[in-house]
């Protein structure tokens, strides 16, 4: 085994000396585990840290006993009374220690494959050498953000299996030693914990002691572990066999240095310590880089403060909607102000004409197909297999009670249509006066359709410039056209997709929801801004957005439906296409 894999049941676990040991470390062995099972997905691991734990390593995993052990020496110099592993932010002070565990964590979730009793030393020795980048592969796979942790921890990792920093001890231009190393260090580039860049001294390095095709052949080895399941045995010590054989080693023996190293130069009796070999200098430097890299790193957040933080998120802006509802809608906005109306109309009989025509797009706009569900059964009605037919007679004729269902039925079931929410906003600021009677129309059409469509439909309707106004209330169904000035030097566009989502709910499932604005996109930047923001919510909760507008060479925001409006009675049929469009790109 690695030495951070013992397997040997009969290795005594460390124990915390109450006598001797700091209480903080006892604290912080329960907290880490604490943290385990998830980062591990098992429920029976025990954490034991303190300095000098680990067996000599800088952590272990003993299976027989369901324990991880973390060297204490590995948190530098953060007090463990003061650790909060629980959270992620503290996790950054120990990074290394934090990578320890969870590549200890991997091993817990990933190395469950037994060697057999009889496998060839020499293989198992090449299969577990390759279960280090493959069960750091495979938790990445199941944990993303894992990755970060792994890369703070491989330096020491590594140091602690190849001795890099040691002179006395560090790798050597040998086929074994660079071997070794690759399968440490170039294969976590292919398990996706290192990056190219920061393993491309090695990878020279080893390639110049082995070969460009044999590095290519190892490579292929590694890989192919990558996709081993955690408990196939047999593949890997299949894949330690291959290993051997590429080095030419003997799978049947057990794995040996190399004592007479080819090409490596003699030093007298008067040198000490050997100078580090150029594999060695490129070990240390790709671990330069990536440890430079990993300090530079974003640290993961963890997905519960995310979730605590996005719900905040949604809490805030669903405050925010309910007060600018209420202050619309029941207040009625500000007593003062330019942004008023300028009384009613009874419509045109076009304008009746178009609001029916669009009546009927909308209600179709939500229709579903029909969902088609196939079922079985022992008796008709439905369409005879003959398949199972034979399966039952065969079943009576053998005295067995019979399970087969040669009868066959389609059963196709009409979904029913959702209620609609239709929100309509109107910019009245001074680059719309010119249009001011096309969009108190427009805006009298959507709402008058969308009362009468035959789906259930709730609407209300606001203008928006230095203020913003309700023309139509929630429940209500506008029966003139409301015409208004349209003078406004300022275009509160936030505060009237607020009101709209706050009184109908814009931004809730359960129905199918469309916010159109009626606008020509030209405002100042914090409107602008604050809008998107308002929209990139709506969007993302399911709401359609329907931009109608009057000249291509207006600003919409970005992520609508945009369509060009301009006669809204004469086409009030597009207008509709335009709806059913916006509603079904959500739907």
């Amino acid at each position: 085994m690695t030495a951070h894999l013992i397997a040997e049941p009969t290795t005594a676990v460390t124990t915390h000396d109450p006598a001797t040991t700091a209480p903080g470390w006892l604290t912080l062995s329960a907290a880490l585990t604490e943290e385990v099972p998830v980062i591990a997905d098992r429920e029976d691991l025990l954490v034991t840290v303190a300095p000098g734990a680990g067996h000599g390593a800088p952590a272990c995993f003993l299976p027989a006993h369901a324990t991880i052990e973390l060297d204490g020496t590995h948190l530098g110099s953060v007090d463990p009374a003061t650790a909060t592993p629980r959270h992620v932010s503290d996790r950054a002070r120990y990074s290394t220690a934090w990578g320890l565990l969870t590549h200890e964590c991997a091993h817990a979730a990933h190395t469950t494959w037994q060697p057999p009793p009889d496998a060839p030393p020499g293989a198992l020795a090449a299969a577990l050498l390759l279960e280090e980048s493959r069960i750091e592969a495979a938790q990445i796979r199941r944990r993303p953000d894992d990755r970060h942790w792994l890369r703070a921890s491989a330096t020491n990792l590594i140091l602690a299996d190849i001795h890099a920093d040691d002179p006395a001890h560090a790798p050597t231009m040998t086929p074994r030693d660079a071997a070794h190393t690759a399968a440490l260090l170039v294969a976590r580039t292919d398990g996706g914990i290192l990056t190219r860049a920061e393993t491309a001294p090695v990878t020279r390095a080893v390639a110049t002691v082995l070969g460009a095709d044999t590095l290519a052949k190892l490579r292929a080895v590694w890989k192919a572990a990558h996709t081993i399941a955690d408990d196939d045995a047999q593949a890997m010590i299949d894949l330690g066999r291959r290993w051997c054989e590429i080095l030419g080693a003997d799978p049947d023996s057990p794995d040996k240095p190399d004592t007479s190293p080819a090409g490596q130069p003699s030093y007298g009796s008067g040198t000490a310590t050997p100078p580090l070999s150029p594999l060695a200098e490129a070990i240390t430097a790709t671990l330069r880089k990536v440890a430079r890299a990993v300090a530079h790193e974003p640290v993961p957040s963890d997905p519960a403060t995310r979730a605590k933080a996005t719900k905040a998120t949604q809490d805030a802006a669903e405050q925010t909607a309910t007060k600018a509802a209420h202050a619309v809608f029941v207040v009625g906005g500000p007593r003062t102000g330019d942004t008023t109306m300028a009384g009613t109309r009874p419509p045109t009989t076009a304008e009746r004409t178009a609001a029916r025509v669009l009546a009927r797009a909308l209600s179709t706009a939500g229709v579903r197909d029909r969902v088609v569900t196939k079922t079985t059964s022992v008796t008709p009605p439905g369409r005879l297999r003959m398949r199972g037919a034979l399966v039952a007679d065969a079943q009576r004729a053998a005295r067995a009670l019979p399970t087969a269902e040669p009868f066959t039925r389609t059963t196709r079931t009409t979904v029913p249509t959702p209620p609609l929410r239709l929100g309509i906003a109107c910019d009245v600021s001074g680059s719309m006066r010119h249009l001011a009677p096309a969009v108190a129309s427009t805006a009298w059409i959507l709402a008058h359709a969308a009362h009468h469509a035959t789906v259930p439909a709730d609407t209300a309707t606001v203008i928006f410039g230095h203020h913003v106004r309700p023309i139509t209330r929630p429940g209500g169904a506008p029966t003139e056209v409301t015409e208004f000035t349209a003078k406004d030097n300022w275009e509160d566009i936030p505060t009237a997709i607020d009101a709209l989502d706050g009184a109908l709910g814009l931004s809730r499932p359960g129905a199918a929801r469309l916010l159109v604005i009626i606008s020509d996109g030209h405002f100042r930047e914090d409107p602008r801004l604050q809008g998107q923001q308002r929209l990139d919510r709506l969007r993302a909760t399911g709401c359609g957005l329907l931009w109608l507008s009057t000249d291509a060479t207006d600003t919409p925001l970005d992520g609508v439906t945009l369509h060009l409006l301009t006669d809204p009675v004469a086409t009030a049929q597009t207008i509709g296409h335009a709806a059913t469009a916006a509603l079904r790109v959500t739907h």
